[in-house]
């Protein structure tokens, strides 16, 4: 007799039909017929918000289960306390030159191709040959020694600290920043190369002993050695950008090399250095973007106004040394048509603006 047994129904979880609320939910752009899980600086999202916002993922607002990965026996993902500087809300920060992909290549590119233009101009012309020996010797020295602070910020600040920040839209202006550093060494560094191959005379190793040696160097040196050390991002950026570009780079590669070159027969270095100035006209509009937010934070702006004039106490007696010791320099060229006074005045003005709109204090040095 076979056993008939009755087999018991499985059990299936049973569907539930919702709204989806996932999508029920109210966000920028809901409406729309395109997405944005962000709100746009303006009413419409720019390409540069579209793919450089969020890429770094914050736990503040996507990963409910917090960071999903991070440093042995450290914190995950990107710590705020990497700096003493406090934002209610770090992605409020937009950079005002919009940088991405398509515009750091596009950008750097186009000035590539001006200097390689004007050097090949320039050997084509034999503009060289019309250089005073003072001129030349001015320029093996001193746009040499420049070189190398230009290529320790970059490789040593910019590029240490592009990661540091809490979100990528801060992190992507700094790398941008660090590209820009790098290139306009490396953009010095052929222009010493071409010089030294023409029939001038031009020692083009000098450069590395007046960069260790010389006293004149020493000042700028030391404060460009002493930021590659500063252990808070932000601070490595604020010192180096709004204090040491300020009071020093503005005033050797604006107020000094553009205001003399032409007058020494030199057409050449000012538009590799114009290249350098507008490099860092564009990096110091990101990095004043960034502190104004910081300053004018309605429920920290007065503590990190605090940090920051604490900061300038730290670097701003540094760089006013380091461009006084710079003053024997002005005196190298046949052509003088600026004074050290009226070039330090210049770069101090500059300072003192930028200052003004940050909301900080003019530290005393710069009266001195």
């Amino acid at each position: 007799m076979v056993d008939i047994t009755v087999s018991k129904e499985r059990s299936f979880p049973k569907q539930e039909f919702t709204d989806s609320e996932a999508g029920a939910l109210v966000f920028p752009s809901s409406t729309s017929r395109s997405y944005n899980y962000f709100k746009p600086a303006k009413l419409r999202a720019t390409m540069y918000e579209d793919v450089t916002f969020d890429v770094q993922p914050d736990p503040d607002r996507h990963l409910s289960q917090g960071w999903i990965y991070g440093f042995a026996n450290g914190p995950g993902g990107y710590p705020k306390d990497w700096t003493k500087l406090v934002s209610s809300d770090w992605h409020q920060f937009r950079d005002p030159n919009e940088e991405w992909e398509k515009t750091i290549f596009r950008n750097n590119a186009a000035v590539v191709r001006q200097i390689s233009l004007s050097l090949e101009n320039a050997k084509r012309a034999k503009a060289y040959s019309h250089w005073n020996s003072s001129w030349t010797r001015f320029i093996e020295r001193n746009l040499g020694a420049w070189m190398h602070a230009e290529n320790g910020l970059g490789l040593h600040v910019f590029t240490a600290v592009q990661r540091s920040a809490p979100t990528n839209m801060i992190n992507n202006a700094v790398a941008v920043n660090a590209a820009h550093k790098l290139r306009f060494a490396q953009d010095l560094a052929l222009f010493n190369l071409d010089l030294s191959e023409s029939d001038i005379g031009f020692d083009g190793s000098v450069h590395k002993d007046v960069w260790k040696n010389d006293p004149a160097w020493q000042g700028v040196r030391e404060n460009v050695e002493r930021l590659t050390a500063a252990g808070d991002w932000a601070e490595a950026l604020f010192a180096t950008n709004i204090v040491f570009e300020c009071l020093v780079g503005v005033l050797f590669r604006s107020d000094l090399l553009m205001q003399i070159s032409a007058r020494n027969g030199d057409y050449i270095t000012p538009t590799i250095v114009g290249t350098g100035e507008n490099d860092y006209s564009r990096d110091l509009g990101y990095t004043r973007a960034l502190f104004a937010m910081l300053t004018r934070d309605e429920n920290h702006g007065a503590a990190n106004k605090a940090v920051l004039n604490s900061w300038l106490a730290t670097w701003v007696p540094q760089s006013i040394t380091a461009a006084r010791e710079l003053q024997p320099i002005w005196s190298q060229p046949n052509e003088k048509v600026i004074t050290f006074a009226d070039s330090l005045e210049s770069a101090k003005n500059t300072f003192r603006t930028v200052l003004g709109e940050l909301g900080l204090n003019i530290p005393k040095e710069l009266d001195s």
